[in-house]
């Protein structure tokens, strides 16, 4: 016990150096990609932004952090006619619905899982044991869902999918069939290593029926845009959910074995996939065999 609890809080703490190192707002800048017609990226600090733009008015996919929302804004404006109508955020995490406010009170309204309102109104404690802190009421989402929903605007049928209990417990993946796009948030990134958020609902069963879900809605020459990470396609989805499962049984293996968690992250079982995994780092590694060490654990 007292192995397993040392390597919880030595994760703790690469997830709090990580975390420390703020950047400098006022030097992102925001980069505009078109990827197909009338849908484009955007790219500054945090997760990727999906714009979806004509005359219907804009559908934002997230949102980024809240110091970056006048020059998100100002992006916008560079390729529609600025009048922003909904934000889909895909997932909790504050690098993801940060500028919700921001873009709200651009007149948009926002859209999200139930569970997802519900954490950003009573969200989970820091990692520092302290309370975490409420969203403004004008960054909660106005419409929120369970099952899937269709928007129907500028020309695209835009398809919200949840993705339950994956990377959190109020993920949606975003599907642009015209522009065979699929937007993923976080329960898939192409850089690094997975990341479990367990605190926030999340579990390995889920991220792997996400990464199902991904191959069977997408065409073979669909874009994945993952919320971190470059842009791939389905058979790199393939190869990092096969690559999940291999991890996940040599970490079931040594959890049959009674080995602490601090052991079995000791014993390496990225060590395969370490110079294959685009990103990866020993941090990202040892959280991500920690996860999987506890919800192996805790489901045995």
């Amino acid at each position: 016990m007292r192995a397993a609890i040392s390597g919880l809080a030595v994760a703790f703490a690469l997830t709090l150096h990580a975390d420390a190192q703020q950047p400098d707002f006022s030097q992102v800048q925001i980069k505009t990609t078109r990827i197909a017609g009338n849908f484009y990226t955007l790219e500054g600090q945090g997760g990727t932004i999906g714009v979806l733009s004509g005359p219907d008015g804009v559908l934002m996919v997230d949102a980024q952090f809240a110091p970056l929302g006048d020059k998100i804004v100002a992006a916008i404006k560079q390729i529609s006619d600025g009048r922003i109508r909904l934000l889909v955020n895909t997932h909790v995490h504050g690098d993801h619905t940060g500028g919700n406010e921001n873009i709200a009170k651009q007149g948009a309204i926002i859209m999200a899982r139930e569970n997802l309102r519900a954490r950003l109104a009573k969200p989970a404690p820091q990692a520092n044991g302290q309370p975490g802190v409420p969203a403004p009421p004008l960054a909660l989402p106005i419409i929120t869902y369970d099952a899937p929903v269709t928007v129907h605007m500028n020309g695209e049928d835009v398809q919200l999918v949840p993705v339950p209990v994956a990377h959190t417990d109020g993920d949606t993946m975003v599907y642009f069939p015209n522009a065979n796009v699929i937007m993923t948030g976080d329960f898939y990134r192409s850089t690094g290593y997975p990341n479990i958020d367990r605190g926030n609902g999340g579990t390995m069963n889920g991220m792997l029926a996400g990464f199902d879900a991904i191959l069977k809605l997408g065409r073979a020459d669909t874009k994945i845009i993952p919320g971190h990470g470059a842009i791939v396609d389905k058979a790199a989805v393939a190869a990092h959910r096969d690559m999940m499962i291999a991890v996940r049984d040599k970490v079931a293996a040594l959890v049959r074995q009674n080995k602490t968690q601090e052991e079995v992250i000791a014993a390496k079982p990225t060590t395969d996939f370490d110079t294959k995994v685009t990103g990866a780092t020993p941090m990202t590694a040892d959280r991500f065999v920690g996860q999987l060490y506890q919800e192996i654990k805790t489901t045995r």
